[in-house]
């Protein structure tokens, strides 16, 4: 299935699933993807790992670095955690964005993470995320995706989703 030209960004909280949704779902429709962990500069990796939380200040290049890789038929994992964050992103991406919401519990979000090796984002700063977190708007052409699900179940669930959503910016037919 070819998922067409239309810009991605799989966002949520760490240890949600970015990374591996992105992934499955890109490859499901032909979509090139890109985890946006590898666009952030080394001083904010730097920073997480030394278990402090990023502020506006630290994201903003990141952003701008997100932004400019979401070319048509792209997926970027990207947390996105703010609508001003959502609205930089599709300021700078040169067209409509889809964002795709993953999201959990913070038992589920936490086990997840503990679970995980070699991530520099560690546990300790889920709190921050949780709290930072501004959960889409209707307006925001976003799609919500429950992380309790196998991960193959929530990309058939989304490829669905998406096969049936017009493009942004186009009006459905009636």
């Amino acid at each position: 299935m070819k998922g067409g030209d239309g810009r991605y960004i799989v966002m949520g909280v760490s240890g949600c699933g970015k990374s591996t949704i992105g992934a499955a779902l890109a490859r499901r429709l032909d979509l090139d993807f890109v985890d946006g962990d590898m666009l952030h500069p080394a001083a904010n990796i730097q920073k997480m790992t030394r278990q402090q939380a990023l502020d506006d200040t630290d994201r903003a290049p990141w952003l701008d670095r997100v932004a400019g890789r979401l070319s048509p038929g792209t997926i970027i994992a990207c947390s996105a955690l703010k609508r001003a964050y959502r609205d930089r992103i599709r300021a700078g991406a040169g067209g409509p964005v889809t964002f795709i919401y993953l999201c959990g519990t913070a038992d589920t979000l936490t086990s997840r993470m503990n679970g995980r090796n070699g991530h520099f984002m560690p546990p300790a700063l889920l709190a921050s995320q949780l709290g930072t977190l501004e959960e889409p708007s209707e307006d925001e052409n976003a799609i919500r995706a429950d992380i309790e699900a196998d991960p193959a179940r929530i990309v058939d669930l989304l490829t669905a989703q998406l096969v049936d959503r017009p493009p942004p910016g186009t009006r459905s037919r009636g």
